[in-house]
């Protein structure tokens, strides 16, 4: 809820569909795809956008965007511009790199030698200046500031060799990875396949889902689902409302080619002697959906382990453990249990009172946090309260709450945060307060209890949260062969400055 507040946002999300078997297909693809991004709208909600084929050797792209919410965009007549289509993309944004306006909203489509492409990026280029300077000095020229389009220019690119008749989809984004090692995740659209591709470091997360004919998807013993499709997500979250099966996660550097026919994984970009992977866990402990999947374990439950070792590292005599609503709450739930405790709500949430809230006079602004919340005074009056949060960020939002709640009976307020402190910004597709801006830069945080109005406040180690994300990770196989090589590699830098490659400006 800190984050959420606080502006630490995630880039945004990308989602693609092919229909299987016989084309033109039955499978109503800008559906699937418009309800798969609302599955992901917690990833960007600034604009969306969906691109649609019909797959043929000399394809019709269909195309529409807007500002705003999902829902707002695609209205079901917007939807009928995309028809008689059998595959298509779509993505929803968050600005990180680049203003907020519609010539940047994504995807992208661009021409090619061998015809037009649309692609879908998640995530930032940690060399976007070079690389633009570079594109120009080439005499490319680029319509907006999104170092997306930069991508889509990389992959029009023709690699040396290339025959006029047969792309190298796997030389062209091998040169797009020499060029930009960090960080994406992508889906690329051309004639009748999409390409989905994770940078080597794996840092932006993507996965892939089998759509079942629907009286099927709630029988998990039925093998002989017809697959009627498959899907690319950025979360797997998205999944279920479309009838589809998680099948499993794109890896690091991987390449795979989807078609009517087939799933295939074309080559595997290898990262630099010695690099690891570099997951961004913070997709852990705030910005992905609890019920989505990365690298085999389900986010609820390691954002649960987070609250179990942070009531190891910092236990506090107290009577209840609550939680600001709703992304700490598994955490709560986790430090309740380890502790012993019962875990009560505190506070109950106005859903309709969100960022952008008009404020007419002097009395509402100074209500502050009274607006977005009730205080369930009963469950906590005259007791200890031991308030779980997923972040501080800069200190402006638990605060007021900490007031609200001893002002409301609360004996003592006790905060624990799920996650370490946030020290420096991210270059890499999450948007981040400056350094400066960050409370655990400022000479308040000597003070954090007094500062905050807390009784005591304490964070979770960067070694905690390192081992409750890789405390059950499991190795082996996944569903179609590929061996699931995760290596304990995650990218900490937002908390210890430690970034997974040499920044270049």
């Amino acid at each position: 809820m800190e984050l959420e507040e606080s502006g630490i946002r995630e880039e945004c999300g990308v989602f693609g569909c092919i229909a299987s078997g016989e084309w033109p297909t039955q499978l109503d693809v800008p559906h699937v795809i418009t309800l798969g991004l609302v599955g992901l709208q917690h990833r960007g909600q600034e604009s969306a956008g969906i691109v649609t084929s019909d797959g043929s050797s000399d394809p019709t792209f269909r195309t529409h965007k807007g500002m705003g919410l999902v829902n707002h965009v695609f209205t079901e007549d917007n939807l009928k511009k995309l028809y008689e289509c059998n595959l298509g993309i779509g993505h929803t944004r968050y600005a990180t790199t680049g203003n907020s306006e519609l010539q940047n909203c994504q995807p992208f489509v661009v021409e090619t030698l061998h015809g037009k492409i649309a692609v879908a990026h998640n995530g930032e280029l940690v060399n976007a200046t070079r690389l633009r300077k570079k594109l120009l000095r080439r005499g490319i020229g680029l319509a907006t500031s999104s170092d997306s389009e930069m991508i889509t220019q990389l992959l029009a690119y023709t690699p040396p060799g290339e025959q006029d008749d047969t792309p190298d989809w796997v030389a062209r984004i091998k040169n797009l990875m020499k060029e930009a090692p960090i960080a994406y995740s992508l889906l690329i659209m051309h004639r009748d396949v999409i390409y989905a591709v994770r940078d080597p470091y794996g840092n932006r997360p993507l996965c892939i889902g089998r759509l079942t004919s629907v009286p099927d998807i709630n029988d998990k013993e039925k093998k002989s689902s017809e697959t009627e499709g498959w899907v690319v997500s950025s979360e797997s979250c998205s999944f279920l409302s479309i009838g589809a099966r998680y099948h499993r996660e794109i890896l690091p550097g991987e390449i795979v080619k989807i078609s009517q026919h087939t799933v295939k994984t074309l080559d595997t970009i290898p990262r630099p002697d010695g690099s690891t992977n570099a997951f961004c866990i913070f997709e852990y402990v705030y910005f992905a959906r609890p019920d989505s999947i990365f690298e085999n374990q389900m986010v609820y439950t390691v954002r649960y382990r987070c609250g179990q070792r942070l009531a190891v590292e910092a236990a506090v005599d107290a009577d209840v453990v609550s939680t600001v609503p709703e992304s700490a709450t598994p955490a709560a739930l986790g430090y309740a249990a380890k502790c012993g405790l019962p875990y009560v709500e505190v506070l109950c949430k106005n859903r309709y009172v969100g960022r952008t809230f008009i404020q007419p006079n002097m009395r509402l602004r100074q209500l502050g946090v009274a607006k977005k919340f009730g205080v369930l005074s009963e469950n906590f009056k005259g007791k200890r309260i031991v308030l779980i949060d997923d972040s501080i960020v800069r200190g402006n939002t638990i605060s007021p709450i900490i007031k609200l709640l001893k002002e409301s009976g609360a004996k003592e307020v006790h905060v624990r945060v799920a996650s370490p402190p946030i020290r420096h910004p991210c270059f890499m597709g999450i948007n981040i307060p400056t350094k400066e801006e960050l409370i655990a830069n400022k000479p308040e945080f000597k003070y954090l209890p007094e500062y905050l109005g807390a009784n005591s406040v304490v964070y979770l180690s960067v070694e905690g949260l390192v081992s409750s994300v890789r405390e059950k990770m499991k190795h082996g196989s996944n569903t179609n062969g590929v061996t699931s090589y995760f290596n304990n590699g995650h990218c900490t830098a937002c908390l210890t400055g430690t970034y997974p490659v040499e920044l270049d400006w």
